[in-house]
C-alpha cells in the first residue's frame, strides 16, 4: 500500500507522536508498503529526506516561540542585576506549517496514497483530511490526546476549564467522525473521551497501543561505560525517569517522594533523562534540597544509549497525569522494571496495582514514598514485578502493532 502519515512532531524531537510516528513509518517501510510521511519542517524551509525507505516531505513552518523544539537543550533564563527573568519566549520554538494546503494538494497529489492516517488535528491534518475527502481515500484517526492534556498545563480557572474542555471533546469527536477508523492506545483513553458516545459516532473504534520495539527494549545488565559516561554509580538502587521534563509531567513530586524514601533506603540515586522548560526549576530544587549529585540530570539521550540506561534503574517512577498510555512506561516494563505512576489518565493498563508496580493517588507523594520504599527494599518483591512488567510489556510489542495497523488499512482501503 501506498500510506501517508501526518503528524506535527517528528524525528527527532522527542514526545509520545513524535516516537510513534517514526515507529510506524520505519515498521511500515520495514514490511514492504510505500511510506511518506508529511510534518513541519525543522528549518522552515520546505525539503525533502529519504531515510530507511520512508520519504519524509517537511513542510514549510514558522516558530511558535511560546514553546521549545524538543530537539535543541532548554537554556538558563537570562539574568538582569542576579535575577533570573521570566522566560517569555524561546530560541528554538516550536514549528508549525501554518497554510500548508497548496503544498499538501501537491505532495498528495503526486503520491497517490491508498490511505492516509491523521496523528494530530493541526493546520497539516486537516489540510490531508480534506484532501482525502475530495479524492475519495479513507483516512485513519489516531487521538493522542484528552482535552486535560491540552488545559492542564495552561492552569486555568475552572470556571473556564469546564467549558473550554467541553469545547475540546466535541472539537475531537467531530474530527474523529469525518474519519473511516479511529484508534486510541488503549481502552480506557477511548472510555475517558468517548463518554457513552462510541456508538453515536458512526465511525468504527479500537484501542491499538503505540507499542515499542522489543528487539531493542528488553533486560539485562548496562554496560559500564554506560555508568561512566553518564556518572552513575554502579551497584546502587536507581529510581528512573524517562520524558519530557515538563511542569505537566510532575516530576517534582517524585523527586520530593526520592527524597523521603532515601531516609529508608540511603544509597539510593535518581536519573531523569530528557529535557524541558521545567529542567532549571527541578535542578534548583534539587540543589536546595541537598540532594546535588544524587538526582541526576542527564538530559535528551537518544538510541542505542537510552536502551541501556533504562537497564540502569531499579524502578521507573512518574507522577504524569496526562498519559493516554505512556510509550517510557512500555519501555520501562519491557527491561523488566518495576513501575510507579499515578491512578489519572490511562496508564492502569501499563502499570497494573500490585502486579507489576503501584498505582498512587494524584499528588500523593506520601503514598510515592511508600511505594518506592516497598520496592527498594524488597528484591523478592522487585523480582516478581520485573516478571509481570514483561509480561504486559510483552502485549505492546511493536509488531502486533503494525500488524492491527496494517489490517486497519485494508479494511478502510476494501470498503472505498
Amino acid at each position: 500500500m501506498r500510506i501517508v502519515i501526518a503528524t506535527a512532531v517528528y524525528y527527532p524531537q522527542i514526545n509520545g507522536v513524535a516516537v510513534f510516528s517514526h515507529n510506524l513509518a520505519l515498521g511500515l517501510a520495514e514490511r514492504g508498503h510505500e511510506v511518506m510521511v508529511i510534518c513541519p519542517s525543522q528549518t522552515g524551509k520546505n525539503y525533502t529526506e529519504v531515510v530507511d525507505g520512508v520519504k519524509t516531505i517537511y513542510l514549510r513552518s514558522v516558530e511558535a516561540k511560546v514553546y521549545p523544539d524538543q530537539i535543541h537543550a532548554v537554556p538558563e533564563r537570562k539574568k538582569v542585576l542576579g535575577v533570573k527573568l521570566p522566560r517569555l519566549m524561546y530560541r528554538h520554538g516550536f514549528r508549525v506549517a501554518v497554510f500548508p494546503q497548496l503544498e499538501v494538494k501537491k505532495v498528495l497529489g503526486e503520491f497517490q496514497p491508498n490511505v492516509v492516517h491523521v496523528q494530530v488535528s493541526d493546520p497539516i491534518g486537516l489540510s490531508v483530511v480534506g484532501w482525502a475527502r475530495r479524492h475519495g481515500v479513507p483516512v485513519v484517526t489516531t487521538e493522542h490526546n484528552q482535552p486535560e492534556v491540552l488545559t492542564d498545563p495552561l492552569k486555568m480557572p475552572s470556571a473556564l476549564k469546564k467549558p473550554a474542555n467541553y469545547l475540546l471533546y466535541a472539537y475531537f469527536r467531530n474530527r474523529q467522525s469525518k474519519s473511516d477508523f479511529v484508534t486510541m492506545p488503549t481502552e480506557q483513553a477511548i472510555r475517558g473521551l468517548m463518554e457513552g458516545a462510541r456508538k453515536d459516532l458512526g465511525v468504527p473504534v479500537a484501542a491499538v497501543s503505540n507499542g515499542v520495539d522489543l528487539r531493542h527494549f528488553k533486560p539485562g545488565r548496562a554496560k559500564d561505560e554506560i555508568y561512566q559516561k553518564y556518572g552513575i554509580s554502579k551497584g546502587v538502587p536507581v529510581v528512573l525517569y524517562v520524558g519530557r521534563v515538563d511542569p505537566e509531567k510532575q516530576i517534582g513530586k517524585v523527586i520530593e517522594a526520592f527524597k523521603r524514601a532515601r531516609s529508608k533506603v540511603p544509597t539510593t540515586e535518581m536519573v531523569i533523562v530528557g529535557d524541558g522548560v521545567d529542567k532549571a526549576r527541578l535542578e534548583k530544587i534539587v540543589n536546595t534540597e541537598g540532594l546535588t549529585g544524587v538526582v541526576k540530570f542527564l538530559g535528551r539521550v537518544v538510541p542505542p544509549d537510552l536502551y541501556e540506561i533504562y537497564r540502569v534503574g531499579t524502578v521507573f517512577a512518574t507522577a504524569s497525569e496526562i498519559e493516554t498510555q505512556g510509550i517510557v512506561l512500555i519501555e520501562a516494563a519491557a527491561c523488566g522494571l518495576p513501575l510507579i505512576a499515578v491512578d489519572k489518565g490511562a496508564v492502569s493498563e501499563v502499570c497494573v496495582n500490585g502486579v507489576n508496580g503501584y498505582l498512587c493517588k494524584p499528588g500523593d507523594t506520601a503514598e510515592m514514598t511508600e511505594a518506592l520504599v516497598k520496592i527498594l527494599t524488597d528484591e523478592g518483591l522487585q523480582k516478581r514485578f520485573a516478571q509481570e512488567s514483561m509480561k504486559i510489556a510483552s502485549e505492546h510489542d511493536f509488531e502486533r502493532t503494525l500488524d492491527k495497523f496494517i489490517n486497519i488499512y485494508k479494511r478502510v482501503v476494501g470498503k472505498m
